[in-house]
């Protein structure tokens, strides 16, 4: 059976390879609906916008709630049919709802502790990650927020996605710095 997260990650990785033109670190992130659909991509872009939370995270869920709340406040007529059916995406969700339920967060670099809240905050179901940052990561390298059974919400995480991949444009990056 083929890795369904192949793909995703992928489309994280060519985020990832644009961060590297505006001076970020090559981290990469998208969000998928629970039919595949990208609902939200993101890229490092500290640099680019002298911004500390610009994570690529961070930026990816902000994209998929405002994908979701445009799509929820359009007419019923007027919304997308998702693939999988009027329950697969943003069907039934109230205009400025900011809950990613049945989402799934697909990054290059294990998310920091900022990441790891805001996933959890953000209620995705999932996280499925590459590279793991041992100096920061907060999805089981240093620390574990998103499955901390002290928060109300604990998304599922699958690891090591295309992990050689994502761990060489990381590499490739601080390398040549």
């Amino acid at each position: 059976m083929r890795d369904p997260w192949i793909a995703p990650m992928r489309q994280a990785l060519d985020e990832a390879a644009r961060a590297p033109g505006t001076g970020d670190v090559p981290v990469g992130a998208v969000v998928l609906s629970a039919d595949g659909t990208v609902l939200g991509t993101g890229r490092n872009a500290r640099e680019a916008t002298g911004d500390p939370t610009a994570h690529a995270e961070i930026l990816a869920l902000r994209a998929a709630a405002r994908t979701l709340r445009e799509e929820a406040a359009l007419p019923r007529s007027a919304r997308p049919e998702p693939a999988g059916g009027a329950a697969a995406a943003g069907a039934g969700r109230r205009p400025g709802e900011w809950r990613l339920t049945d989402c799934t967060l697909v990054v290059t670099l294990e998310p920091c502790t900022m990441c790891a809240g805001a996933i959890v905050l953000s209620r995705v179901d999932r996280v499925v990650y590459g590279a793991r940052d041992a100096k920061a990561g907060a999805a089981g390298s240093l620390w574990d927020v998103v499955r901390d059974r002290r928060l109300n919400h604990r998304p599922e995480v699958v690891t090591g996605v295309l992990e050689a991949d994502c761990a060489a444009l990381l590499t490739d990056f601080f390398r040549d710095r």
